[in-house]
C-alpha cells in the first residue's frame, strides 16, 4: 500500500488537475467563480495528499483528520448558496479519480494473485473510511455555516438593506458597519435574475464577475427570491459599465442583468436600485431580449413604457404599418432605427447592419412610404417608437397589427 501511494503522490499535480476539471464539468457555476475555484482546488489537493501520505507512511488507521482547506471550501459553498449535495457528489467523484490512479499503479507494481487482491481490498476500505469521515464532517460544517448566515449575518444584512430602501431614518456609519459595505461611496445597483429558479451561487458568481470587471470590491448582495439577486457595487468614481458586456458573456447563458445608474450616498443607493428594478420589470417578460440592460441606454424607454397600453397606442399611431409583427416590417424598423441613430449616415448604418449602403437607402425609402412622411419630420417620436419596438417587440405591437 505504501509503495503504490508513493508513486501516486509523485503525480499529485496531475491528479488535482483531473479532479478540478471533473468538478467544473459537473458544476459549471462553481467554475465561473475564480475565488471558489481556488478554494476547491486547494481542498482537492489537501484531501488527496492526506490519504495517500497516510498510506505512504505505513500508518495504522486513526481518527479522520480533516484538512483545514476542506473546511474552508465547505464554508464557501454555504456562503455562495450552492446546494450542499454538491459537496457529497464532488467527494465521490474525486474519490473515484484517486482510486483509479491508485489501482493503475497497484496493478503495475504488485504481482497478480492473492497479494494484489488483498492490497486492493485493504486500500479500498481505508480510502472509503477516510472519505466517509470527511464528507460527514464537511457537510456538517457547511450546514452550521449556512444556519449562522441565515440566522445572523444574512438576516441583519437583509433587514438593514430593507430599512435603507424603505427610506427609514438610519445612521449611514452604523448601517455601513452592519453591512460591511461603505455607504459613503458611489453605488451601482444590479438586479441579477433568471427566468426560472437557479442556484443562488450562479447569481452570486455573476455579481462577483461584474464587480471584478470594473475593479470594484466584493459586491453587497441580498437574495430577492429563488431566481433573483439584488447587488450593489461600491466605487470611488463612476465605473466603466462597458466592461459589463464581457462579464455577462462569461456568465451562464440563462442569467440576465439590469444595471442602475451610479449615484452617491444612501440616496444614490436607493435611486440606483429603483432604476435597476424598473429595467428588470421592463425586460423580465421578454425572454428573447438582451442579457444586459444598462440604465444609460434604456432610461427613456423605461419612462415611455411605464403605461403599457399607451405605449402600444403610441407605437401603432407613430409607425403605422411598420408596427406589423412580420419579418419584413422588423427589417425595415431596424434599418430605420440604425439609420437615424447614425445621424442619417447610410455608410455607417450599412456597416452596423452588415449590408450595402444602397440597401439601407432603399429600405429607408420604403419605410418612409409606409409611414407617410419623412422620418426626420417627427424624428423624436419615430426614434422613440422604434426603440420601444426594438426593446419590447412583440409586446408593443397592437393586436390589430399582428393580425394584418
Amino acid at each position: 500500500m505504501g509503495a503504490v501511494a508513493e508513486v501516486a503522490l509523485a503525480e499529485l499535480d496531475e491528479l488535482v488537475v483531473e479532479m478540478d476539471a471533473d468538478e467544473i464539468a459537473r458544476n459549471p457555476a462553481m467554475g465561473a467563480d475564480a475565488a471558489f475555484l481556488a478554494d476547491m482546488s486547494a481542498s482537492n489537493r489537501a484531501n488527496a495528499a492526506r490519504v495517500l501520505t497516510t498510506f505512504a507512511r505505513r500508518e495504522a488507521p486513526t481518527a479522520v483528520d480533516i484538512p483545514p482547506e476542506a473546511l474552508d471550501v465547505a464554508r464557501t459553498v454555504a456562503r455562495r448558496g450552492f446546494d450542499l449535495n454538491a459537496i457529497f457528489q464532488s467527494y465521490r467523484r474525486g474519490q473515484n479519480i484517486v482510486w483509479r490512479r491508485y489501482m493503475m499503479h497497484a496493478i503495475r507494481l504488485s504481482p497478480s494473485g492473492p497479494v494484489l487482491g488483498q492490497l486492493l481490498e485493504a486500500a479500498s476500505e481505508r480510502m472509503f473510511e477516510y472519505v466517509d469521515g470527511v464528507i460527514g464532517k464537511v457537510i456538517a460544517a457547511a450546514q452550521r455555516e449556512r444556519e449562522e448566515l441565515l440566522g445572523g449575518v444574512l438576516a441583519r444584512r437583509t433587514e438593514t438593506v430593507r430599512l435603507i430602501l424603505d427610506g427609514a431614518p438610519i445612521d449611514s456609519h452604523r448601517a455601513s458597519e452592519r453591512l460591511g459595505y461603505a455607504l459613503s461611496r458611489r453605488h451601482t445597483a444590479l438586479v441579477v435574475w433568471t427566468s426560472s429558479a437557479a442556484a443562488q451561487g450562479v447569481l452570486e458568481s455573476t455579481a462577483t464577475l461584474l464587480a471584478r470587471s470594473v475593479g470594484a470590491r466584493q459586491p453587497l448582495t441580498v437574495s430577492a427570491g429563488a431566481s433573483t439577486l439584488w447587488a450593489w457595487l461600491g466605487t470611488d468614481s463612476d465605473p466603466d459599465t462597458a466592461a459589463f458586456h464581457a462579464a455577462v458573456a462569461a456568465a451562464p447563458a440563462e442569467v440576465r442583468v439590469a444595471v442602475g445608474p451610479t449615484a452617491p450616498g444612501i440616496a444614490g443607493f436607493r435611486r440606483s436600485h429603483a432604476a435597476a428594478l424598473d429595467l428588470q420589470g421592463l425586460l423580465a417578460g421578454y425572454p428573447d431580449g438582451g442579457r444586459l440592460a444598462l440604465h444609460r441606454d434604456l432610461e427613456v424607454t423605461v419612462l415611455a413604457a411605464q403605461d403599457h397600453g399607451r405605449a402600444v397606442d403610441f407605437v401603432a399611431s407613430t409607425l403605422g404599418p411598420l408596427a406589423t409583427d412580420t419579418p419584413a416590417a422588423a427589417r425595415l424598423r431596424e434599418t430605420l432605427r440604425v439609420f437615424l441613430d447614425e445621424a442619417e449616415n447610410a455608410p455607417r448604418a450599412a456597416a452596423r447592419l452588415h449590408t450595402h449602403r444602397n440597401t439601407v437607402l432603399q429600405r429607408v425609402a420604403r419605410a418612409a412610404t409606409l409611414l407617410g412622411y419623412r422620418p426626420g419630420e417627427h424624428r423624436l417620436a419615430v426614434e422613440l417608437a422604434l426603440e420601444l419596438a426594438h426593446q419590447l417587440s412583440p409586446r408593443v405591437l397592437s393586436p390589430r397589427a399582428r393580425h394584418d
